[in-house]
């Protein structure tokens, strides 16, 4: 059970319903986050404006829900986790097994994607003040000061969906629970083999 309100449209603040509506029409269910953000129409507000602009980012969409992937995990986000694995293996095109190694903090085997998650864990652990030689590694895989920005840029938005989910103790939705870390693959696995 939450700790904090799970709104639905008719009781979310009235300057968080609008918010409230899309999420629900965009995704066929309310995710607990959304519920959870509405008890502050500005938290909420926030939270899509920040996507909105990180979603023009020059990441791509796959290097992107790296940057989520990694911080949801850092940050012990079990909800994060899940709800980008599921946009990662549906719509970001990561395979599996390569989202299963973000779950678990190792490499994917993908060059770029490794790049990706190995920034953003050192801006996470050094708060920014990564070592020159971590710069210089994320540029030497072709990525540009702008892009390493943008990965600063995921981090904050991926910090307000992991902490206020811990600060809510948000249940994660049924729909979202296949993608649980330790569930992701596992319940697919089991699911061929019957």
């Amino acid at each position: 059970m939450a700790r904090l309100t799970l709104h639905t449209v008719d009781t979310a603040p009235e300057a968080s319903r609008p918010f409230v509506e899309r999420a629900l029409a965009g995704n066929g269910f309310l995710p607990n986050l959304i519920a959870i953000l509405a008890n502050s129409p500005q938290a909420l507000e926030t939270y899509v404006s920040v996507g909105q602009i990180n979603a023009r980012a020059q990441l791509t969409l796959a290097e992107r829900e790296v940057v989520q992937i990694t911080a949801a995990r850092i940050h012990g986000c079990d909800f994060c986790v899940a709800g980008h694995t599921k946009l990662a293996s549906r719509q970001a095109g990561l395979s599996q097994e390569e989202v299963l190694a973000l779950q678990q903090g190792r490499d994917t085997g993908q060059p770029r994607l490794d790049a990706v998650r190995s920034f953003a864990e050192a801006v996470i652990a050094t708060r920014g003040a990564v070592a020159d030689g971590q710069l210089a590694g994320f540029q030497a895989a072709g990525f540009s000061e702008q892009q390493a920005l943008e990965v600063v840029l995921g981090i904050s938005l991926a910090t307000l969906c992991n902490f206020a989910n811990s600060l809510a103790q948000s249940p994660v939705n049924p729909q979202l629970q296949p993608y649980l870390p330790g569930r992701f693959g596992a319940d697919q696995e089991a699911g061929h083999a019957g």
